[in-house]
């Protein structure tokens, strides 16, 4: 039989209980305060800056609700798909679409809002905590154990790349309105209204349209129901019934704009970390390699969650390396959770509170595990926003355990105030990393040393800072940087067509034009419509032609250079001068004529222009031509004297 919980809505609590229910929300905008001066960052611009749809504002809703995610930001169709599956996360788009219309690109308010989004949440997480009523009516207990997991679930470090990320947003909303459906469903349990239950299934659609991560409440809300309400087979069947409603909706949406796609796997390294390079071409792990790589990852979240450094928000290939069963690692890890649902399935009935832990964290973990499908990446910090409440949970069970042992009071406070106090640190530091994408890249290529996708942007992001500096000396060392950074990500991954581009860019900037060239070569090689890789292509083989003509003195050299260049591009001025030189001092004056007249229709009212074609027909002995267009120089000279 259901015990009778009702008392949990009556006054029973002690006075001072009413000032704990402030106490995480107030430590929520404590902590976050310092990221309301913060840029945007990292993905910041598939969501927002560089979203068409996003930037529409109110305007743009229809599409966002019509459309993949991640369509706004690549602009056309299909190239939503490179992401495994596909995504279909409409609500935070459509709230970074109000701000915008309200607000204008503003990091400012899109930081204050997540900030206010997770003080909620935090008063939440108190509220379910509370509502759970693990000790029954110690409702003291409740209390101290709602307090310390609220605490220490937002004074997390490993949140920070959630909150402090304005992108973050969909995580924030999707936990927030799982929540909120979790309290619903108790209430409705408790008190029999019909209209609690109808608040759940309308926040838990629209949790599932802010990411579908929330789908794992099916499994969450039911086991609660089980272990801390004793309801029967019919009384779950009956809400799992009323939360399919909503998840059947979503689903039909889903499926309706992105098809019935639920994850194909992308051969491409930075969507797929279980490829491997074999004679030069990606091949698939083997089936021991990649359960060992993603328990890897899966032995990793326990790390990041018992010990929070260092962070990084980038876990890419190859920040694990081809892993082995065999490996001793692997092994323990695997034995780790292994006697972790054994526990949860030997205790489930005496230490029901411990076996909740357990189930909580695996099923919303398994989601983003790559066993059910493959999300991209080996893991990702904020992967854990959701599961993570269970090691709060089962770190506050501990502590009080702790505290009902009179003996260990002080322990137990001490304890908490320590951890919550470190966590907060590290939060604090945490934060400031995630100022903008400079700070961002160039602080976590220290920790993803192995990983491709934040060599390359490290390399970017110095490459682009550079053009900032004023002091030579210092942006060389900075463009010297990042080469060796870009060289590293293409060692890792030879494909990687923006770590081509890239490199092309910093060894221009070097004036390492040859190199530059190869780059570009390479990176057309991998998509030949590269439309950015050929216009630096052009550019940097006009400047390698004008380094072998000026500098080397390899006329044959410098016109091989220049004529690719002149393939590439038509309208550029400095190419056709070039070329009309280099014939020129090669004594090839009808080549040296044609070229020069070309730069002419290019630039008309250029003075040096004509005085170069005038040049070129008087070593033609030409010279009735020579002195009309000397004379047309002259002209344009004169006008261009101030009166």
């Amino acid at each position: 039989m259901s015990k009778d919980h009702s008392y949990l809505n009556q006054y029973t609590f002690p006075k001072y209980s009413k000032w704990f229910i402030w106490i995480a929300p107030l430590l929520a905008l404590l902590l976050y305060a310092n990221t309301l001066g913060h840029s945007y960052a990292q993905d910041d611009a598939i969501v927002i800056t560089d979203n068409m749809h996003t930037q529409k504002g109110i305007a743009g809703i229809p599409d966002i609700l019509a459309k993949d995610t991640f369509h706004g930001f690549f602009k056309v169709d299909g190239k939503a798909n490179l992401v495994s599956g596909g995504r279909y996360r409409p609500l935070s788009l459509v709230m970074f679409a109000i701000e915008y219309q309200i607000f204008g690109e503003n990091p400012f308010v899109g930081h204050l809002f997540n900030i206010l989004w997770y003080v909620l949440l935090a008063f939440l997480i108190y509220l379910f905590i509370l509502i759970l009523d693990i000790f029954q009516k110690e409702s003291h207990y409740n209390i101290l154990l709602a307090t310390a997991v609220a605490c220490l679930y937002i004074a997390h470090p490993i949140h920070t790349e959630v909150v402090a990320n304005i992108k973050g947003r969909d995580e924030i909303m999707c936990m927030l309105l799982s929540v909120v459906t979790a309290i619903q469903v108790l209430k409705y349990i408790d008190h029999k209204r019909i209209i609690h239950l109808i608040f759940a299934m309308g926040s838990f659609f629209l949790a599932l349209m802010s990411k579908e991560n929330a789908i794992t409440y099916l499994a969450i809300i039911p086991i609660s129901l089980w272990f801390f309400r004793q309801q029967r087979i019919t009384s779950i069947l009956k809400v799992i019934g009323g939360l399919l409603i909503p998840t059947i909706a979503f689903l039909l949406i889903r499926f309706s704009v992105l098809g019935m796609d639920l994850g194909h796997t992308p051969q491409e390294l930075m969507n797929n970390p279980f490829i491997k390079v074999v004679d030069g071409v990606y091949t698939d792990f083997a089936t021991t390699e990649k359960i060992a790589s993603i328990l890897a990852g899966l032995g990793k979240y326990i790390q990041l969650l018992l010990f929070p450094h260092p962070l990084t928000h980038d876990y890419y290939p190859r920040y694990f390396d081809v892993m082995s069963l065999a490996d001793p690692k692997v092994i323990g890890i695997g034995l780790v959770y292994l006697a972790s649902i054994m526990a949860m399935l030997k205790f489930w009935k005496s230490k029901p509170a411990a076996s909740y832990c357990i189930f909580y964290f695996i099923a919303t973990l398994s989601i983003v595990s790559n066993i059910v499908f493959p999300v991209g990446t080996h893991l990702s910090e904020r992967f854990l926003f959701m599961p993570s409440l269970a090691f709060s949970l089962a770190s506050g069970l501990i502590l009080i355990w702790m505290v009902k042992n009179k003996s260990w009071n002080k322990i137990a406070l001490t304890l908490f105030l320590i951890t919550a106090l470190l966590y907060s640190i590290k939060t604090i530091s945490r934060n400031q990393i995630w100022k903008n994408d400079f700070t961002l890249f160039t602080t976590d290529v220290h920790t993803s040393t192995n990983s491709a996708k934040v060599l390359n942007a490290a390399g970017g992001a110095l490459v682009t800072e550079s053009a900032n500096e004023n002091n030579e000396s210092k942006k060389q060392e900075m463009l010297i940087e990042a080469e060796s950074y870009l060289k590293r990500a293409i060692g890792i991954h030879p494909n990687y067509k923006n770590a081509h581009l890239l490199l092309g860019n910093t060894c221009y900037y070097l004036k390492k034009y040859e190199e530059a060239v190869i780059h570009y070569e390479r990176a057309l090689q991998l998509d030949p419509s590269y439309q950015d890789a050929m216009n630096n292509l052009a550019v940097a083989l006009r400047d390698a032609g004008r380094v072998r003509g000026e500098e080397k003195n390899d006329l044959p050299g410098a016109i091989r250079y220049l004529e690719r260049a002149e393939q590439l591009s038509k309208n550029d001025y400095e190419i056709y001068r070039l070329l009309g030189v280099a014939y020129g001092v090669g004594q090839n004056h009808t080549k040296a004529i044609e070229y020069f007249t070309a730069a002419i229709r290019l630039q008309p009212n250029l003075a040096v222009a004509f005085r170069n074609l005038g040049t070129a027909y008087k070593n033609a002995g030409d010279e009735e031509n020579a002195q009309l267009n000397l004379q047309k120089a002259q002209s344009i000279e004169s006008n261009a004297l101030p009166n």
